[in-house]
């Protein structure tokens, strides 16, 4: 590898991170203005035009406050554990595409890469818990171990499905790039409208998000894992959470939104870009709107619905999806047979979630007022 090469890696490398610093930067700014607007409130108005200017004072403000580590911690560990969450994060944008060619590296398993990498983060939290020498830290990390890799179940089947869907409209099924051009002028959104819930849920989940923040708990006093970090690198799990969600909100858009697919983006490819980050700024704006009235969950809810129903909905899912390709590939039918055949019984399937989510929560609600009532 020549200078050269390593000079434009480390400029792919800076754009990069600064990239998604200033994305971060935006999507706290636009939460709490979205937030204040839900609660009516006015929100960050003073530093900054419209307070746009918040966000970034909060960030020098955490640089400049003062490092302070417990003596007993694992020095190590305890400075690695940060680093070790952002990275899987930052290492998902390398293969993320903006456009037919924009992109840094067009994986033709970029699929694959991308649930191998989403596993990673788990390994941060658990070592941050376990570095700080904390009880309560470790705790924390604990159930954190324990959503990410519950929820992690019901994402990964969601996103196969959409590669096994891919494969009936594209010789690309597990590119990202190619997984767009699979959709053309109909999103797997209107195909598959179980699947997307399905990875909101788990993108949710794996972001720590409202109503699945138990392992950071922001409003109670031991705030999880990362109890004993403070400064900037207590800064950097916030980092992560919200690059997290800029990544999730970049995912479901090329897997069920369409990507930059939209009017006259073939003519004018100049469009591409937009489109992509008006659907990604929609997908960010539902996760808002979620938060705003939701409580968060009890630790045993949680496990339950994942258990219970989210990655036994996923799995029929993933298999309904799987047969009707083979069925397809078997008789040759149309795209659009298997289109529709898919749409209608994911669209049954989400219907009779929801309805025995009703039923389960009215069930509960009797058994409730009956034991008070006694």
């Amino acid at each position: 590898m020549s200078l050269l090469d390593l000079i434009t890696i480390a400029i792919i490398v800076f754009v990069l991170f600064n990239g998604i610093l200033t994305a971060v930067l935006g999507v706290i700014w636009a939460e709490r203005k979205a937030l204040a607007r839900l609660q009516q409130r006015v929100g960050p108005s003073r530093t900054g035009p419209s307070g746009i200017l918040q966000t970034a004072a909060d960030a020098i403000k955490l640089m400049l406050k003062e490092d302070v580590r417990p003596g007993s911690v694992n020095v190590v560990i305890f400075y690695l554990a940060p680093l070790l969450i952002f990275t899987p994060i930052f290492m998902l944008w390398m293969v993320l595409p903006f456009g037919p060619d924009w992109v840094l590296s067009d994986l033709g398993i970029g699929l694959f890469y991308i649930v191998a990498i989403l596993g990673l983060s788990v390994v941060g939290h658990v070592l941050a818990g376990w570095a700080s020498n904390n009880k309560y830290a470790l705790l924390g990390s604990a159930r954190n171990a324990a959503q990410l890799i519950s929820y992690e179940l019901p994402l990964v089947f969601a996103v196969l499905a959409v590669g096994l869907l891919a494969q009936t409209a594209t010789d690309r099924p597990f590119s990202l790039a190619g997984i767009v051009e699979a959709q053309g002028s109909v999103p797997y959104l209107v195909i598959m409208p179980l699947g997307f819930i399905l990875f909101l849920v788990g993108a949710l989940a794996e972001t720590a998000r409202i109503p699945f923040d138990i392992p950071h708990a922001e409003e109670e006093i031991v705030g999880g894992a990362f109890v004993e970090y403070s400064g900037i690198r207590w800064g950097v799990f916030f980092l992560t959470e919200y690059a997290g969600l800029a990544t999730m909100a970049f995912l479901a858009t090329i897997l069920f939104l369409g990507g930059w697919t939209g009017p006259f983006s073939d003519q004018v490819p100049i469009l591409q870009p937009f489109y992509l980050l008006v659907k990604m700024a929609a997908i960010i704006l539902i996760v808002f709107w979620i938060r705003a009235p939701l409580p968060r969950l009890r630790i045993d809810q949680l496990m339950a619905f994942a258990w219970k129903l989210a990655i036994p909905a996923s799995l029929v899912n993933l298999l309904v999806v799987a047969t009707i390709v083979w069925v397809q590939h078997q008789n040759g039918w149309e795209l659009w047979v298997t289109s529709v055949t898919i749409s209608v019984v994911s669209i049954v399937l989400a219907v009779a979630t929801g309805i025995f989510i009703q039923r389960r929560r009215e069930q509960r609600l009797r058994q409730f007022r009956q034991r008070w009532a006694q």
